[in-house]
């Protein structure tokens, strides 16, 4: 299929699909980027995932994910810090200069939302320098406010280039998602900040379907399905210059039921109508 040069499938998509399964499908397909997701990777082992994809000829967009740096009590922010450490060197073990961070919700019984914001700047300026001497960018990824609780305090772009900017773009930017900013009417205007100053380390995409799903978490809609304008979307990323890898990432209960190669094929040819 051709309009793929830019197509990355996140794995999380396919989910339902092994590491090796993934890249045969994917080398069939003629995809030739893909989105990874550090439990499988680790499960598969980190060094034979990175020969996997590198003898299929498939280059790694992203690793999802670090984060979840709001911690108050020490030990839990020394194994954050720890972890994330651990993310960077799986990210450049893979040869993607990208990791997305899921910042993390409120910890037990605050309700001290700048707070966690501030602890979150506090871990970058740990982890910015530490990923910058292995080749890694961190991407800071809002996500939509009904997560703000228990999963990101980062709700919009404002936010996460407001923690952002107090690092170098080299260190630290953010990950432009459809399915997370598509609500906010500022967005466009951040997404122009964001791209003069060279962070837009990577730009994600899923539709915005109703009911949302008990838990709310696997409501990522295939493209197309939804309300989202993904064209709209892509058009003011480009504007703002960035011109790199497209992931699709879709949590979806549905999706995870079918056949892994079929939402593939599925999921280019969606990309393809709906991009191009």
């Amino acid at each position: 299929m051709t309009g793929l040069e830019r197509f990355s499938i996140n794995q999380m998509t396919v989910r339902q699909l092994t590491l090796p399964e993934l890249v045969d499908a994917c080398r069939q397909s003629g995809v030739g980027l893909v989105g990874l997701w550090r439990e499988p990777v680790q499960e598969y082992g980190v060094e034979a995932t990175a020969k996997l994809v590198r003898d299929a000829g498939l280059t790694v967009t992203t690793l999802c994910r670090g984060g979840f740096l709001t911690a108050v009590d020490p030990a839990e922010r020394a194994r954050a810090l720890a972890d994330n450490r651990r993310a960077v060197d799986e990210a450049a073990t893979l040869g993607t200069d990208v990791l997305v961070l899921v910042s993390g919700g409120l910890p037990a019984g605050s309700k001290d939302l700048r707070g966690a914001r501030e602890r979150i700047a506090d871990a970058l300026a740990e982890l910015g320098p530490y990923a910058e001497r292995h080749g890694v960018k961190l991407a800071i990824e809002p996500l939509h406010p009904m997560y703000a609780a228990d999963r990101c305090v980062v709700s919009t772009l404002a936010q996460a280039l407001d923690l952002a900017e107090r690092f170098p773009a080299h260190q630290v930017g953010v990950t432009v998602d459809t399915y997370h900013i598509w609500w906010d009417d500022r967005a466009p205007e951040q997404i122009a900040r964001a791209g003069a100053q060279g962070r837009i380390h990577t730009f994600q995409l899923a539709d915005w379907t109703t009911p949302l799903p008990e838990g709310v978490l696997n409501g990522r809609g295939q493209i197309g399905d939804g309300s989202i304008d993904m064209r709209e979307w892509q058009r003011y990323v480009e504007a703002a210059g960035y011109t790199g890898p497209i992931e699709v990432e879709l949590f979806n209960d549905g999706l995870w039921a079918r056949d892994g190669r079929e939402v593939l094929a599925e999921t280019a040819e969606r990309f393809v109508r709906h991009t191009l």
